[in-house]
């Protein structure tokens, strides 16, 4: 297949977006707050449940030996075969609530950590594939429009997805209700591979480098742009790693709250990513990712500022203050990921691309996945001391904020030296989002004579 017209997406491209939906329909469910309900239902410490939010991350390790192996494989089979690996996985996760009636806590506990040590190792795998087809796929000046698109079509069905699991718990939650939600994922995870098979596939670029040569991973790391690409990215993944666990965690042990009124909380993060489409639009393309990094980790430390107050007692937990932190964090965690993967792209050289984008993804994803482990013993080596200082009660949440806050700040100043030549400052971003854009959309509802 050619390279596509650099004026439009690929004919077919539309089956990616169709992919994303069912996709965030099946994995938002296994990986992210129904499954921390579910292990906190079998008693999990916050080590556990840091164990099975950082366990996809970690795994991705695996694309390191696997990134060899793509170019023989093709981009599509590669991919199609680790992701239908992972939904038989899946309808394996839908029968273990089910086993209550001979099996305990702690087996059943051990059971659901194999079977998603088994999906993320399948997913981790496969997933390096992934960005080297779409950006040989995507032309260069729509990466951002595609990233943006994709993000909102994900946060979509994720947001449905939260609805869909709020509905389904909305009592107190009996074992064959989290056997039906895990059941619904599996059976969206085999649509979604509907779609995968369709999208366009492309042959892998030549690679020039001899059979059976050593990869210089070493060297790959020093090349000066994608070198501070991958100590922001690091960094991020610190900071970033655990919060959307912890969060559910707080809601659900110190707030009171039902594990239905936390999905339905939880969901604004989604329509928060899907406003980052508004919030960018075409921007990215057009000014870059650096100034995009350094306003979201400004703000992410002020989201980080607000839940610290909630868990240190200065203001009582209202549904209205959470509802809008978790909105920030969704839009805060899609402007990141899109501007960090479109940056990614563009500092990657063609030749080792496999390999760059494989060292790019354990690197972040490993970090992701060793971060919640250590946020989490921290949690539980503060345990329930909570001494008062400067008016706030410093206990175990509020410790864990208060971490991640300052990891944040580290992270701001490594996204200002960022090398992207054609990148605009933040300066100009706050403009064009602040006054520019509000000042088009009102002379649009102006009355014309």
């Amino acid at each position: 297949m050619n390279q596509p017209a650099s004026d439009a997406f690929p004919t077919g491209l539309h089956n990616a977006f169709l992919f994303a939906a069912f996709n965030a329909l099946s994995f938002q469910i296994v990986l992210s707050s129904p499954m921390v309900l579910y292990a906190k239902t079998l008693d999990a410490s916050a080590t556990v449940l840091g164990i099975i939010a950082g366990m996809m991350p970690l795994l991705v390790i695996f694309q390191i030996p696997a990134a060899s192996h793509i170019n023989r494989v093709g981009y599509r089979r590669f991919v199609l075969a680790g992701w239908g690996t992972r939904v038989l996985f899946i309808f394996g996760m839908a029968l273990v609530p089910l086993t209550g009636v001979f099996l305990n806590h702690t087996t059943r506990l051990a059971l659901m950590l194999m079977l998603l040590f088994g999906f993320n190792l399948s997913r981790g795998i496969s997933s390096c594939a992934w960005l080297p087809w779409i950006t040989t796929l995507v032309p260069e000046t729509l990466r951002g429009k595609y990233l943006g698109l994709d993000a909102a079509v994900m946060n979509t069905g994720s947001f449905f997805t939260f609805l869909i699991a709020a509905a389904t718990l909305a009592s107190d939650a009996r074992p064959w209700q989290f056997a039906l939600l895990f059941a619904f994922s599996a059976v969206m995870g085999a649509v979604s591979l509907i779609f995968l098979k369709r999208i366009p596939d492309i042959e892998p670029p030549k690679e020039t480098r001899p059979s059976g040569a050593p990869v210089p991973w070493l060297a790959m790391t020093r090349h000066p742009p994608f070198r501070k690409l991958l100590r922001a990215v690091v960094a991020w993944s610190v900071a970033y790693g655990g919060l959307v666990a912890f969060t559910v965690a707080y809601l659900t042990t110190e707030t009171g709250l039902s594990d239905g009124q936390i999905m339905l909380l939880s969901s604004a993060s989604f329509l928060g990513g899907l406003s980052s489409l508004w919030f960018l639009g075409s921007r990215l393309d057009r000014l870059g990712s650096r100034p995009v990094l350094s306003f979201s980790f400004a703000a992410w430390i002020a989201v980080l500022v607000g839940w610290l107050t909630l868990a240190g007692g200065v203001f009582p937990p209202r549904v209205v203050v959470i509802i809008a932190l978790e909105f920030l964090m969704g839009l805060l965690a899609a402007l990141v990921n899109m501007a960090n993967t479109r940056l990614a792209m563009a500092v990657v050289p063609v030749m080792g691309r496999n390999h760059f984008f494989a060292l790019y993804s354990v690197l972040l994803n490993v970090t992701q996945g060793l971060a919640p482990v250590g946020w989490g013993l921290l949690i539980d080596a503060v345990g329930r001391h909570a001494p008062r200082w400067l008016g706030i009660s410093w206990n175990r949440y509020t410790v864990f904020f208060a971490g991640a806050a300052g990891t944040f700040l580290v992270t701001l100043v490594l996204a200002r030296r960022l090398d992207e030549p054609a990148a605009a400052s933040m300066e100009e971003l706050l403009r064009e989002i602040l006054i520019q854009s509000p000042q088009r959309f009102w002379l649009r509802l102006w009355p014309r004579s």
